[in-house]
C-alpha cells in the first residue's frame, strides 16, 4: 500500500472514517504516522473544547474567589482548591467511577406532569466524561490564573471608570476584564499547552475507546506493543505534540498582540521562541 492510499485508509480512521481494521504485521513508517496522527483528532478535540468552556467558567470562579459576599468566594476557592490540589489522573478515576454508578442509580427529572429520564451512559465515554474532567481541571487553573490578575488590575483604572459614569457592569466588561486579560494571557498560555498534553492522560483511565478509535497514544501503544520498539511510535507522538505547542504559541501570540494593540509597538509584549544557541 502506498503512502497516499494509507492516508486515504487511516486518515480519518479515528473518527469512524475509512479502513475497520488495523494493520496486523509488516508496518511502514507511514501507517504509523498516519494512524497517530489521526488519534491527535481526538487529542485535538479534547483541548479545544476543554479550553473554550473551561475559559467562561474559569471568569466566574475567579470573579467568584474574589468576591466579598462568602457564599460565593468560598465555593469558588473549594474549587479551585480541589481540582489544583488533587492529581488529574484520580480525578479521572473517580469520575469515571462516578459516571459508571450513574446508569444504576438512575437520574430523572420529575417535571410534576411528566417524569424524564435522563440519558446517562454517554457519560462512561471518553469523549464527554473524559472531557467533562478536562474542562473542570483547566477552568480550576486558569480561574486561579485570572484571580491572580483580577487582583493586579490596577485600582487607579477603576476609579477612572467611576469617574467616567460606569456602572459597575460596564467597569468590569470595559476595563477590568481586557486588563485582566492582558495580564493573565502569557500564563494562560502555559496553561493550554499543558491542558493539550494532559490529553495524553486519557488513553490510561478507565475511559474507553469508542469502537477502537482511540487518541494518538492510543495507536502509539498499539504499534509499539506489535513490534517491541517504542522508539519510533512515541517520538512520532512527541512530534506531533512539539507541532500542536508550536500552534499554539503563534495563535496565543496573535491574540496577545490584539489584546495590546492599544500599546506603543515598543511597549507590547510578545510571545517568543528563542532558541539556546549561544548565551
Amino acid at each position: 500500500m502506498s503512502c497516499l492510499a494509507t492516508i486515504q485508509a487511516y486518515g480519518l480512521r479515528s473518527i469512524g472514517i475509512g479502513e475497520r481494521l488495523l494493520p496486523k504485521s509488516d508496518f511502514t513508517l507511514c501507517e504509523q504516522i498516519v494512524l497517530i496522527g489521526s488519534g491527535m483528532i481526538w487529542n485535538v478535540y479534547f483541548g479545544v473544547l476543554a479550553l473554550a468552556l473551561g475559559f467562561w467558567l474559569a471568569i466566574a470562579v475567579a470573579v467568584g474567589k474574589n468576591s466579598n459576599n462568602p457564599l460565593v468566594r468560598i465555593p469558588a476557592s473549594w474549587f479551585i482548591f480541589l481540582f489544583r490540589g488533587s492529581p488529574l489522573f484520580i480525578q479521572f478515576f473517580l469520575a469515571y467511577q462516578l459516571f459508571v454508578l450513574m446508569p444504576k442509580v438512575g437520574l430523572s427529572f420529575d417535571l410534576g406532569f411528566i417524569e424524564i429520564a435522563a440519558e446517562t451512559r454517554w457519560f462512561t465515554r471518553a469523549w464527554l466524561g473524559a472531557l467533562i474532567v478536562l474542562f473542570l481541571n483547566t477552568a480550576a487553573y486558569t480561574g486561579e490564573i485570572f484571580h491572580g490578575a483580577l487582583r493586579a488590575v490596577p485600582v487607579g483604572d477603576v476609579e477612572a471608570a467611576a469617574a467616567y459614569g460606569m456602572n459597575s457592569w460596564q467597569t468590569f466588561w470595559r476595563v477590568v476584564w481586557p486588563t485582566m486579560l492582558r495580564l493573565a494571557w502569557p500564563s494562560y498560555t502555559n496553561e493550554a499547552i499543558f491542558l493539550f498534553h494532559a490529553t495524553t492522560l486519557v488513553f490510561f483511565t478507565g475511559f474507553p475507546a469508542w469502537r477502537q478509535s482511540g487518541d494518538a497514544l492510543y495507536y502509539a501503544s498499539y504499534f509499539a506493543d506489535k513490534t517491541f520498539n517504542p522508539f519510533i511510535a512515541y517520538p512520532i507522538v512527541a512530534g506531533y505534540f512539539i507541532l500542536l505547542t508550536l500552534g499554539i504559541i503563534g495563535l496565543w501570540g496573535v491574540i496577545e498582540r490584539y489584546l495590546n494593540r492599544h500599546l506603543p509597538r515598543e511597549q507590547r509584549r510578545r510571545t517568543r521562541i528563542r532558541l539556546p544557541l549561544m548565551r
